[in-house]
């Protein structure tokens, strides 16, 4: 625990019991997120940063408001009032952010997934136990299921946990629901003593056939939003500028309309494209 946690708890340990309840979720949000903090602590530090916060905004807002009102009281009162609100609203965002963090975390490991899996049916054809086969895919699997892995390969091989029971715990930590799907299936075959590699195999099949499904989508949809991007921006630029060249051409009011034509070419198009390949890459199947 480091300092800041500690000054957090030993202010508010005492008030956090009764704010908890109000977040039933933020146990398991921590645990699949990774935080190693408990639920109080973590509670501690979102009400010590929002006071924070409150104590910073009360006289930025005090003083704004003071210059805009012409009344101290009232601009008090109304910073005062902004800033609880303010203050109330980075709290619950702080209590969420682990929900953040495993949604980041979920799209990577999803991205990624149909590929994992068919790699670790390649490597449970050869028949190694279990355990053998999680380890060696932990040496070459991506970063994000290498994680939920090695986590399997740690509860057996530090903790003395038997396979199956480290499954189980993956299952209640992970992240993303399709990898505990995954996890789920290869308990259930494991523990019914059916066939791993073919399991693995249809299960690989499946989610191939779903990626390649999200990507035929995928195309369709940017194939719209190139459309929308060349018509409404492109075009959209190249009219404007041409309208307001023809308009100061004939009003004679050619210096306001430069800085105008400066905006639109320099500024609005260049932050639009770089906002537009930025959400297309976000949306991409594969992440790139």
């Amino acid at each position: 625990m480091g300092l800041y946690s500690r000054v957090a708890y030993k202010l508010f340990s005492g008030y956090v019991g009764s704010l908890a309840e109000y977040f039933p979720d933020l146990k398991s949000d921590l645990k699949r997120s990774r935080a190693k903090i408990s639920v109080e602590e973590f509670i501690s530090q979102a009400v010590l940063t929002a006071f924070i916060v409150f104590l910073v905004e009360l006289p930025i807002f005090s003083f704004i408001f003071g210059l805009v009102f012409k009344s101290f009281l009232f601009a008090f009162f109304t910073a005062f009032t902004v800033s609880i609100f303010l203050s109330i609203l980075f709290f619950y965002i702080y209590v969420n952010y682990p929900k953040i963090t495993i949604k980041d975390k979920e799209k990577k490991i999803d991205r990624s997934l149909p590929f994992s899996v068919l790699y670790l049916s390649t490597i449970a054809s050869t028949k190694l136990p279990l355990a053998k086969t999680l380890k060696i895919f932990s040496k070459f699997g991506s970063k994000e299921i290498v994680e939920e892995v090695n986590s399997i390969n740690t509860d057996v091989e530090m903790f003395g946990l038997d396979v199956n029971t480290a499954l189980g715990r993956a299952i209640d930590r992970s992240p993303s629901k399709s990898l505990r799907e995954v996890f789920y299936g290869i308990l259930s075959v494991v523990r019914a003593g059916g066939d791993l590699t073919a399991f693995l195999k249809e299960k690989s099949k499946s989610m191939m056939a779903e990626h390649r499904r999200r990507l035929y989508e995928f195309a369709h949809s940017l194939t719209i939003y190139l459309e929308i991007y060349l018509v409404a921006i492109i075009l959209g630029a190249i009219f404007v500028t041409i309208l307001t060249a023809i308009i100061s051409g004939i009003s004679g009011a050619a210096t306001g309309i430069l800085p105008l034509q400066f905006m639109l070419i320099f500024v609005l198009i260049p932050t639009v494209s770089i906002l537009f390949i930025y959400l297309v890459k976000s949306a991409t199947p594969g992440g790139e």
